[in-house]
């Protein structure tokens, strides 16, 4: 089996295919005669009214509110019902589950898998990590039988996200290496580099053909948009803060001196997301707590042949928004993003439309600690298709429309990774991503669902018990359950119509 491989598994009712489950259909009537004394017990999490899904636990069997550790730990009548899927991120496995929790599809591949979308044909589109110290170079488009229908492997990194195009292309986020030299012939200064060299980031725009590969048809680099104030001979030398539209090659987040690996993960940019409407692309640079938004210029043929409603085609940044001192202007006081994740656009039909929702994580540091995450809902100062900016100042900051922190701020907090995702009724699904927490909230505020992803690694976690801490990340706990970002779909949604939705077992287990 390759390292594309992937086998799915649903598990039907009354059918008990894992070893630890019970063996017989005798043991399986009995205990489903059981389940029934326990109904009543259940009710609390079942009340909520669900079009299409049967509210009726099947092999279910949670103890007590109090005993229960992973799984589905609250369901109210104002949560959105639906389905959830899961890649965890420190095992191999995606999971499609109900609103109860129960299984509808199960995918198992040979290595992990970084991050994973239901597209409309029902298939996955999956990032697949090479090795466990990788952030992610292949991509596969998988069916629901775990069948690989299309796959791609970069030179470089794909690295933590990709976004499925309206002509059917993938638009992917790369990162690639600029040797020590090569950095510094840019305008880096060396006292920060390391000998490895310097990562940036770029995207590329592919159409796929056949089972593998395909053609890019576009492509955006980071490194093309450089300035720098360290070596006056170079041609892209200038003051950051008189061109806020390029990227200082020199700009840390740290308070004291900058360290030799100071500039080798300069960006990490870890999120995209395009407007059709705008013909615009958002990027999320981690390292500089800042969101961007570049045109979709166009770079081929292709592109250039399509219609836009815009006319900027050159590539630069056209916004950004966050931490002005990344580009000379304010300080570290005026920062309002901290490491942040998952930017997007809200959908046309979705409440919010056109706002633009970020994971904006927080970050335990001495230079300016704010351990919390919140969920942050803006609206971009834009004049029709054009941004309200005075050149070489700072960008105006976007209104703040909507936010979210939990009441006890610090009981919220995911400081690496993170999704949000808007729903219908105007829910916001959270993915807390390093306790393995999903949960939904209503626009007040007000949890109606959460569910603990129960997997330890690659193993299923008793109800009870809890998964592994792996580090403490300073101060803030990186469990074995981690799930890098959910997705919610609604039960009519046209990729969901392939699958049997008839739901399986929890993937806890109760034995």
């Amino acid at each position: 089996m390759s390292k594309f491989s992937a086998v799915s598994r649903f598990t039907p009712p009354l059918q008990f295919v894992r070893g630890w489950r019970v063996k017989t259909a005798l043991a399986a009537a009995a205990i489903a005669i059981a389940a029934i004394a326990i109904a009543a017990a259940l009710l609390p999490l079942n009340d909520a009214p669900c079009d299409g899904l049967d509210i009726n636990p099947h092999n279910y069997y949670p103890p007590a509110d109090d005993a229960r550790t992973v799984g589905l730990l609250l369901n109210e009548p104002k949560s959105i019902c639906g389905y959830v899927l899961i890649p965890g991120r420190f095992n191999n496995y995606v999971h499609l589950i109900d609103h109860l929790g129960r299984i509808v599809n199960e995918w198992q591949f040979e290595n992990k898998v970084y991050l994973a979308e239901l597209l409309d044909n029902g298939n996955l589109l999956v990032i697949i990590l090479e090795d466990d110290d990788s952030d992610g170079r292949n991509i596969a488009e998988v069916d629901p039988n775990g069948n690989i229908v299309w796959q791609y492997t970069h030179i470089d990194e794909l690295h933590r996200d990709f976004i499925k195009m309206p002509n059917g292309n993938v638009l992917m986020l790369a990162q690639g290496v600029k040797t020590r030299e090569e950095a510094i012939a840019a305008g880096a200064n060396p006292d920060f580099i390391p000998e490895q060299g310097m990562l940036y980031d770029y995207l590329i725009e592919m159409r796929p053909a056949g089972s593998e590969g395909g053609e890019v048809v576009w492509e955006w680099s980071s490194w093309d948009y450089i300035t720098q104030n360290v070596d006056a001979a170079k041609s892209n030398y200038g003051d950051p803060s008189d061109h806020p539209e390029l990227i200082d090659a020199n700009f840390y987040t740290g308070a004291t001196p900058p360290g030799p690996r100071s500039l080798r993960d300069w960006l990490h940019t870890n999120a995209i997301d395009y407007n059709p409407e705008l013909d615009l692309i958002a990027l999320s640079p981690r390292q500089f707590s800042e969101l961007w938004i570049i045109d979709y210029s166009p770079a081929t043929e292709e592109a250039a042949a399509r219609s836009s409603p815009n006319p900027r085609k050159d590539g630069a940044l056209l916004y950004r928004y966050g931490n002005p001192r990344a580009y000379g202007h304010g300080t570290n006081a005026d920062r309002q993003l901290f490491r942040q994740h998952h930017i997007q656009w809200i959908a046309p039909e979705l409440p919010g439309a056109g706002d633009i929702l970020i994971f904006n994580n927080g970050h335990a540091s001495d230079e300016y600690p704010r351990q919390y995450s919140s969920i942050d809902q803006i609206v971009l100062p834009m004049d029709g298709y054009e941004y309200r900016h005075e050149p070489k100042a700072e960008y105006p900051p976007p209104k703040l429309v909507w936010t979210y922190t939990a009441e006890t701020p610090a009981d919220f907090y995911s400081g690496i990774m993170g999704g949000v995702q808007r729903l219908p009724n105007g829910n916001t699904l959270i993915s807390e991503s390093t306790s393995g927490t999903l949960f939904q909230i209503t626009p007040d505020g007000k949890t109606v669902w959460k569910y603990v992803y129960p997997m330890d690694g690659d193993t299923p976690l008793k109800q009870g018990a809890e998964a592994t801490l792996l580090t403490t990340l300073s101060n803030d706990g990186l469990l074995n359950n981690a799930v890098y970002r959910a997705y919610w779909y609604p039960p009519d949604h046209p990729g969901l119509q392939k699958y049997d939705l008839t739901p399986g077992d929890a993937i806890e287990l109760y034995e």
